[in-house]
């Protein structure tokens, strides 16, 4: 099937086969080469930025199950056009509302970041995002007071999220809502 094809487009720029299917060859180990030999030379061109897009297995709701005796909670995540995901976290005591967290990951200038916005401090906080992976980001701020660390990372319909500093770690569980 391919030889006639390869025959066919031979016929018409005047080659054979076997030139044709070498100099395919030819071309295809000559892209790995310099791909290869680019990456050497300049190693401070540095790989693109993970995409919000990579993140969007986050969004939904997420129901806290790992809750303190009384209260309960959960995350929700969407994908807003004009700034990238948007999400708050909300702990509820019966029906009252304890606290609510309003939460972004954003684009900015050199990459991802994980912004909270808690009444605790009187501006957001940004966190850069420092690793992505297929079910999972880890994002830190090490100038803030706590958490310096956050770590998201999900198996099937299971989240967990891990806040850390100062030699405290704090986990929340979450189980997706279908």
């Amino acid at each position: 099937m391919f030889g006639d094809l390869y025959g066919q487009v031979g016929t018409i720029f005047g080659c054979n086969t076997i030139n044709l299917r070498m100099k395919t060859l030819q071309h295809f180990i000559l892209s790995v080469f310099m791909t290869a030999l680019f990456g050497t030379i300049c190693p401070n061109v540095r790989a693109q930025t993970p995409g919000i897009e990579q993140l969007g297995w986050l969004v939904g709701t997420w129901n806290k199950t790992n809750s303190k005796a009384g209260l309960s909670g959960h995350e929700r995540w969407i994908i807003d056009a004009s700034i990238g995901l948007k999400g708050y976290g909300v702990v509820m005591k019966g029906k009252d509302t304890v606290s609510v967290e309003k939460l972004r990951i954003v684009t900015g200038d050199d990459g991802l970041y994980y912004v909270a916005d808690v009444i605790e401090n009187p501006k957001p906080v940004y966190f850069k995002i420092t690793e992505v992976s297929r079910d999972g980001f880890t994002c830190e701020n090490p100038k803030h007071d706590f958490p310096k660390r956050i770590v998201y990372n999900r198996e099937r319909n299971t989240l967990r999220a891990t806040v850390s500093g100062n030699g405290k770690s704090i986990k929340y569980v979450f189980q997706k809502v279908e």
